[in-house]
């Protein structure tokens, strides 16, 4: 019999790694994502917002200039501190607060829309991050919802990083919350689902330079090659490089990577 996997240790590594390096480097570039989710959501002035997951702000920035009253969340406090700085530049009012995906601490049927870019779908226990989006929703209310699909180039990306520094037994991939069938297998009972797949472009000179940009400061690639000899990080970088230029599509003087990604938009029954 297989040994449960200790789903409050990989919490622990997971956390060191998103406060790694400094993920705003990439996320910033991220937010057109942001944007087009919130627009999705039929934002309205006023409605109460909670953005789950947040890193630096992308959705939450996103909903705070549409009129929310916002409320962003992350595990991770030096990345809230990102999103402060983005929010306090462009004179947004918005609430920053430590919390936990898994066990949010707000009541019931506290927010008109939840939203999360890119990030619960990294909670290791899924069910219940995706219990606790549906708890704090109202009756009436929409879940936003931007995943990583698993053979987009970033669900790909994870399954090179996963060849070469495997996961613990028994985790499931953070892509799962970018299928169709878990969505509906998790929301169906609570929410009308609705799910248009999408295509962010990364653009760098190279996969030189993406590889060295992610290599410093998006946690989960930093910590993987932090952790490998310098031979074997050397082999992660060929699978990487490998990777990137058979998914460019902007020929041998840039990197265009496009990488799909499912924009969720629910509402609560």
């Amino acid at each position: 019999m297989s040994t449960p996997i200790d789903l409050q240790a990989l919490k622990g590594r997971q956390m060191a790694a998103w406060a790694s390096g400094d993920y705003a480097v990439v996320g910033t570039t991220l937010q057109l994502v942001g944007e087009l989710l919130v627009e999705a959501c039929d934002l309205r002035c006023d409605e109460q917002v909670l953005d789950v997951a947040a890193g630096n702000g992308n959705a939450t920035l996103a909903a705070a200039r549409r009129g929310g009253v916002v409320t962003s969340t992350d595990y991770v406090a030096a990345l809230l501190e990102r999103g402060e700085d983005r929010a306090r530049a462009e004179h947004l009012a918005v609430t920053f607060q430590v919390a936990d995906a898994e066990d949010l601490p707000f009541g019931d049927a506290s927010y008109d829309v939840v939203l999360s870019t890119f990030g619960v779908m990294f909670a290791p226990d899924q069910p219940k991050a995706a219990s606790e989006l549906v708890r704090v929703c109202r009756p009436g209310g929409r879940i936003g919802l931007a995943n990583w699909t698993p053979d987009g180039f970033v669900g790909q990306m994870f399954k090179v990083l996963g060849k070469h520094v495997p996961p613990p037994p028994g985790a499931f991939p953070p892509s799962r919350w970018g299928t169709e069938t878990w969505l509906h297998e998790q929301f169906a009972e609570t929410c009308q689902v609705e799910v248009t797949r999408r295509s962010f472009n990364f653009r760098y000179r190279s996969a030189a330079h993406f590889i060295d940009t992610f290599r410093r400061w998006y946690g989960p690639v930093h910590k993987a090659f932090g952790t490998l000899s310098a031979d074997a990080a050397q082999a992660l970088e060929a699978d990487l490089t490998t990777l990137l230029e058979k998914l460019n599509r902007a020929g041998p003087d840039s990197l265009v990577v496009p990488s799909e990604y499912l924009e969720v938009v629910m509402t609560r029954r």
